[in-house]
């Protein structure tokens, strides 16, 4: 007999906690190997093609293309061992097989926090014998994702019966921790909530939007005959505003808005910025080129000047814990870097940055940034950074102010390289002059801490000996 076993959306990474159905790449009734990729995913950062860790029998699909779904909703359902001719209608089964599944049919080489270790199947089982308890008359076939709502006669958003899968439980139908949080942070009870994602469960769209139902004020019954209210209603502000274009907050747009809002809300930002005359780094640059070898770029150089700066500040790489009131002091640098493509922003991260010279360095930075060109990132190498390096130069302009990289603590700026007069050894000359901008969470540290640092990475541009001296 088949065993029907349900695979979900798996965590992609470091807070990303929904993706959007780009292409299915099978079928119902196609035959999958272990570790086949099986859906092709947007997350806010990169494109992901998802592997399946069983092998069977695709039943069903959940989600079609262009739909978004959160981490932990079902994706497909697979039955392993059943024949490759027989397809979904030989396996009417729906969720009790599960519990029982060997862990054997499964891969461990799936993504960031999904395997196929022991603690998931737990998971799931446990989530199978509570939906054993609610009602299981009319359970439709495995197109129902029931892993998500156990029992369609229970309306999520009431739970009154003490039986229902929740009063054991406790948690709703919740996937995101997130979203959790910011229930538990704001006092609100999530059993009063209707989800509006797949199958009830609920997602962070519909937490905010019962908190700011909930800090609308309700008008104290009136005292005295009112005067009429003007005909103000939702449907005249819609026919009253400007006509125009809309487009969806989703995938990396809605990624993008959604961390530097969180930034801009929640750290305490300052930006302090200063001129450096950068013609002797250029003249180091051309000099290291001429010599022979792998080239040196200049975001490496000031990558180079940035991981020796942060030695010497390490305020500036680390977070802040909120929940524990303190600030973590990071031992690694993984430099992050601004680039733009096709796609829209994304921040690559060079991990180990402090231990890489010049030349590992650029290859990196190479390597990163070609696959940000393609769409190829990988989650692993969109996540993780503690610093980040913004070289907005690139578009030509001088300066900036920039928005902190939430959870980093800083951001260092770099405006455009380009001839200027300067004042050199009491003349002036023509140098070649950039502006440097650091953006730092003032809970971190202060403005002399901030200072020191910028202006040691200006002495470096200035004169790179500086730097020489130091390593």
């Amino acid at each position: 007999m088949a065993q029907v076993l349900e695979f979900k959306l798996p965590d992609l990474g470091e807070g990303l906690t929904e993706a959007e159905i780009v292409r299915w790449l099978v079928e119902v009734g196609d035959v999958v190997a272990v570790d086949q990729p099986v859906v092709e995913v947007e997350t806010a950062k990169a494109m992901v093609d998802v592997p399946c860790p069983y092998a069977g029998v695709v039943t069903a699909r959940y989600g079609e293309e262009g739909s978004e779904l959160p981490v932990g909703a079902p994706l497909i359902t697979v039955a392993v061992g059943a024949p490759a001719s027989g397809g979904p209608a030989e396996v009417p089964q729906t969720e009790a097989p599960k519990s029982s599944a060997p862990r054997t049919e499964g891969s461990g080489n799936v993504l960031v926090g999904y395997g196929t270790s022991d603690a998931p199947a737990r998971r799931r089982r446990v989530r199978r014998e509570q939906h054993a308890l609610a009602p299981v008359n009319g359970r439709p076939a495995p197109e129902a994702p029931e892993a998500v709502r156990p029992a369609p006669e229970a309306p999520e958003a009431v739970r009154p019966a003490p039986e229902a899968p929740e009063a054991v439980q406790g948690p709703v139908a919740v996937i995101s921790p997130l979203v959790r949080r910011l229930a538990r942070e704001n006092g609100l009870d999530l059993r009063a909530l209707t989800g509006s994602g797949p199958d009830g469960l609920i997602l962070r769209a519909d937490v905010e939007r019962a908190l700011r139902t909930a800090a609308t004020p309700v008008p104290a019954p009136a005292t005295t005959a009112a005067p009429p209210v003007p005909a103000t209603t939702a449907a005249t502000a819609t026919a009253a505003a400007p006509a125009g274009t809309r487009v969806p907050l989703k995938g990396v747009r809605g990624a993008v808005a959604d961390k530097l809002s969180r930034s801009r809300t929640e750290i305490p930002d300052a930006t302090c910025w200063v001129d450096a005359d950068a013609t002797e780094l250029m003249r180091a640059r051309t000099a290291m080129n001429a010599a022979g070898g792998p080239k040196i770029s200049l975001i490496a150089l000031l990558a180079r000047i940035c991981t020796a700066a942060l030695a010497r500040f390490p305020e500036l790489n680390s977070t802040v814990d909120t929940a524990a009131r303190e600030i973590v002091r990071l031992d690694a640098v993984h430099l992050g870097f601004a680039a733009q493509t096709e796609r829209g922003l994304v921040v690559p991260v060079v991990k180990d940055a402090h231990s890489r010279d010049a030349e590992s360095l650029s290859a990196e930075f190479a390597r990163l940034t070609e696959s940000a060109r393609t769409g190829s990132l990988t989650p692993a190498e969109l996540t993780g950074g503690t610093f980040t390096l913004n070289n907005y130069g690139v578009f030509g302009v001088d300066g900036s102010t920039p928005i902190i990289n939430h959870p980093e603590a800083a951001m260092l700026g770099v405006g455009r390289i380009v001839p200027k007069p300067w004042v050199h050894e009491g003349e002036l000359a023509v140098r070649q002059v950039v502006q440097l901008s650091l953006t730092f969470d003032h809970r971190v540290c202060d403005g002399g801490t901030a200072g020191g640092f910028l202006r040691y990475v200006a002495d470096c541009v200035e004169q790179p000996a500086v730097l020489l001296r130091t390593l």
